[in-house]
């Protein structure tokens, strides 16, 4: 489904983040990053996102160069690619509720449509009772949850998480952990960065390690061994 080839990625002063990466992502797997602070795992992520142009060598998406895609092209192909970042990036003047609908209004789906789906989605992240609460009004792993349910409104067909849990306490990071497990058994593809050991060595799928840029370990059921 996802391919990296040969990926590279310098910014100025030579400072390499990515040094002539390649690997590639099944359809419903559940990847873990792993690496030390600077080791390239956010960059990796962002290439993906089209966020970022890699210096040399492609990223594709079934077939796609995703830096070769502008306007309607580049925007389907961002609909497959759910986000969740460790900030939330949800908007502040919107409630749980309007935060989902906004994701399925961007698919096209109809008012009555976004009034069936929502609630839905917010039982899967078992916050139902949330759903006329202002991001302001919620925890961390809350706020998570909403973010997560915005990424499963667009119906991607993989979930991006860089750091997910970074900023969240024990109890909620492994709801948010369960979370991306039950996402991923439902048929999304689950990328995860993290630095948490205790994660990836519970889930037991696969891992890739980076090291100043490079990977250095792809093990199908790895564990944190830095």
């Amino acid at each position: 489904m996802i391919q990296f080839d040969n990926i590279s990625k310098i910014y100025p002063r030579n400072s390499i983040a990515l040094k002539n990466v390649s690997l590639r992502i099944k359809p419903k797997e559940f990847i873990s990053v792993v690496g030390r602070s600077g080791a390239g795992k956010s960059t990796l992520l962002k290439l993906l996102l089209a966020e970022e142009k890699p210096t040399e060598g492609r990223v594709l998406f079934k077939n796609h160069d995703v830096h070769k895609l502008k306007g309607k092209e580049l925007l389907l192909v961002r609909r497959k690619i759910g986000a969740v970042f460790q900030d939330f990036k949800l908007l502040p003047t919107k409630t749980v509720y309007e935060n989902i609908a906004l994701a399925f209004e961007v698919k096209g789906r109809t008012n009555q449509e976004i009034k069936e789906d929502v609630p839905q989605v917010l039982e899967l992240v078992n916050l139902r009772d949330k759903a006329d609460n202002f991001p302001a009004e919620l925890s961390g792993g809350e706020k998570q949850k909403v973010t997560l349910a915005r990424a499963i409104a667009q119906q991607p067909e993989i979930i991006v998480a860089d750091e997910p849990t970074g900023n969240l306490d024990f109890i909620n990071t492994w709801d948010i952990v369960n979370l991306l497990v039950k996402i991923n058994q439902i048929g999304h593809a689950v990328l995860l960065a993290t630095h948490d050991r205790e994660i990836v060595n519970a889930l037991n799928k696969r891992v890739i390690t980076l090291e100043k840029g490079q990977i250095i370990k792809d093990e199908k059921n790895g564990k944190y061994t830095l």
